[in-house]
């Protein structure tokens, strides 16, 4: 629904509040998502217990057959060398719990994105060769970082 229909109409909005969560859209600037508290508040339970769990399986889990779970699931996780691979995994299970014991979850969708973008440049051979190549030439003096 649009912002003005809930300026016009806030109890029916409610109403449809109580029903499931509603999504305002707001000319200028990103949605709203209206939800009720008790849900939120389950949801966030919900999460923190999924997030114990998986922990906790990944734990008893050869490291192999977890990143093999979640190569599953992030494809592009297959273009990191092994032993990055095992820190995706590590990396993603520590994400995950952190994110679900907030309620914030942007912290692993940072991890997953900066990950992505690993694998990324494990899977150009050419970039991969350009990043790990020793330096051969003098770029000159390095500015101090503090002066504008």
């Amino acid at each position: 629904m649009q912002w003005s229909e809930l300026q016009r109409d806030p109890k029916g909005v409610a109403a449809l509040a109580d029903r499931g969560d509603v999504r305002v859209r707001r000319r200028d600037g990103a949605a709203l998502l209206l939800t009720r508290e008790d849900r939120a508040s389950s949801t966030a339970e919900g999460a923190v217990a999924a997030a114990r769990a998986l922990r906790n399986l990944l734990a008893h889990m050869e490291p192999h057959i977890a990143a093999a779970a979640l190569v599953d699931e992030f494809p592009w996780a297959d273009m990191l060398p092994q032993r990055d691979r095992a820190q995706f995994v590590t990396d993603f299970v520590r994400a995950f719990q952190a994110s679900a014991e907030m309620g914030q979850w942007t912290s692993l969708a940072q991890t997953v994105r900066e990950w992505k973008a690993t694998a990324a440049v494990h899977a150009d051979p050419e970039l991969v060769e350009q990043l790990t190549s020793p330096l051969s030439d003098d770029f000159g003096a390095v500015p101090d970082p503090t002066e504008d």
